[in-house]
C-alpha cells in the first residue's frame, strides 16, 4: 500500500524523536536561497536499493542519491519551473506528482503583486534518468483554488483509499506579512482510479484556517496522510502568527477516515541550533515525508532561520526516532 508504515499511532504519540547531529543534512546551494520539501524513497522501494530524494531549489526540482540517507549526492535537474514534489516508486515506475510554476521571472512578478499560477503534473521514470513528458493531474476547477493572489495547487501526496488513489493537495493562497510571500491557504484532496490522469478534486477543503487555533490561524500550509497498523496519521505544517511574526511547526493529527482530522501534538517545533548553519530551523519547520527503515521511523524535513526574504535561507534535515518500531 502506497504510504504504508509499519508502525502504530502509539510509536508516533509517544515515541522518542531526536535531531541529527549533522543537521541540516542536504543545504541550499548555488544561486538558491532554499532547498526545501524533501521526498523520499527508501533502498527497499526503490530499483537500484538505494537511497533517494527529490526536493526544489530556485530553478525546479532535483534528485539526490544517498547510500544510507544521511549522506546525500545531487544528481541533476529533473523538473524545470516545478516545486513541492511526490515521488513513489509503484510497480516498476517512478511517479512524479509536483507543482508546476510559471517562468523564474513571473514567480518574481508575483512577489511584487503580480497573479500566481499552479497545478499539479506528473512525470514518470522507470530508471530515474529518463523522465516522460510532464502531464497535467489537477487543474484548477474549484473555487478555493483561486483568489486574489492568483491560482495554486500544490504539494501534491499520494494514499490508497478504498481502493482509489487519493492525491492530498494545497489550494490558494495567503499572503505572510513578514515573510513577504505566499504560503497555501487550505488542504483538500482528489480522488481516481488511475495513477495517471482522471482525479476529481473535493467540493470543499478538508482543513481551512482557524484564527481561534493557535497553530493554524493564518494559513494551513501542507499535509502528509500516512496508514498505519491502528490509524490514518496526518503530518501538518501549519503556518501561524504568534505575536507580531509568523511562523510553521509540524503538528501531529490523528483519522479514522483521512478526511476529519483530530489534532494530537506539536512533533516537530521552530528551534534554536548551534554550529556553521545556527540557527537554521529557528522561526519555520516545513513539509516532511516519514518513513521507516530498520526499525527506525525518519522525518524528513526542511526548515528556515528568518522570514525576511533576503535573509531566509532553507534547508533539509532529519528527525529520527531512538526507539525501534515493530
Amino acid at each position: 500500500m502506497i504510504n504504508y508504515i509499519d508502525a502504530n499511532f502509539e510509536d508516533l504519540a509517544c515515541g522518542e524523536f531526536t535531531l541529527y547531529k549533522g543537521n541540516p543534512v542536504i543545504k541550499a546551494f548555488g544561486v538558491s536561497p532554499i532547498v526545501a520539501d524533501p521526498s523520499v524513497i527508501k533502498p527497499k522501494d526503490s530499483h537500484d536499493g538505494k537511497w533517494h530524494l527529490f526536493c526544489h531549489a530556485l530553478l525546479g526540482i532535483y534528485s539526490y542519491v544517498s547510500d544510507d540517507g544521511i549522506s546525500w549526492k545531487r544528481e541533476q535537474r529533473v523538473v524545470p519551473c516545478a516545486m513541492r514534489p511526490d515521488c513513489n516508486y509503484i510497480d516498476g515506475v517512478y511517479y512524479l506528482y509536483y507543482e508546476r510554476t510559471e517562468s523564474l521571472l513571473k514567480k518574481a512578478l508575483s512577489l511584487m503583486g503580480g497573479k500566481w499560477r499552479s497545478k499539479i503534473y506528473l512525470v514518470t521514470s522507470r530508471d530515474l534518468k529518463t523522465w516522460s513528458e510532464p502531464k497535467l493531474i489537477i487543474d484548477d476547477t474549484r473555487p478555493y483554488m483561486s483568489g486574489k493572489m492568483g491560482t495554486s495547487i500544490s504539494n501534491p501526496f499520494l494514499t490508497e483509499f478504498d481502493g482509489k488513489y487519493r492525491l492530498y493537495f494545497s489550494a490558494g493562497l495567503t499572503f505572510i506579512t513578514d515573510c513577504g510571500f505566499s504560503e497555501p491557504t487550505h488542504i483538500a484532496y482528489a480522488e481516481s482510479d488511475s495513477l495517471e490522469g482522471g482525479f476529481e478534486a473535493t467540493g470543499n477543503p478538508i482543513i481551512s484556517p482557524d484564527k481561534d487555533s493557535k497553530y493554524l490561524n493564518l494559513c494551513s500550509g501542507c499535509i502528509k496522510v500516512y496508514k498505519l497498523n491502528d490509524c490514518y496519521v496526518g503530518l501538518q505544517n501549519g503556518i501561524y502568527r504568534d505575536g507580531t511574526k509568523s511562523h510553521s511547526t509540524i503538528m501531529l493529527l490523528k483519522s479514522t477516515d483521512g478526511v476529519n482530522f483530530e489534532f494530537v501534538k506539536v512533533f516537530l517545533t521552530p528551534t534554536e541550533t548551534q554550529g556553521k548553519h545556527k540557527n537554521w530551523m529557528k522561526q519555520y519547520v516545513y513539509a516532511c515525508n516519514l518513513v521507516k527503515h530498520d526499525g527506525e521511523l525518519r522525518l524528513y524535513f526542511n526548515a528556515r532561520n528568518v522570514s525576511d526574504n533576503l535573509r531566509g535561507r532553507e534547508h533539509i534535515g532529519v528527525l529520527r526516532s531512538n526507539v525501534a518500531t515493530r
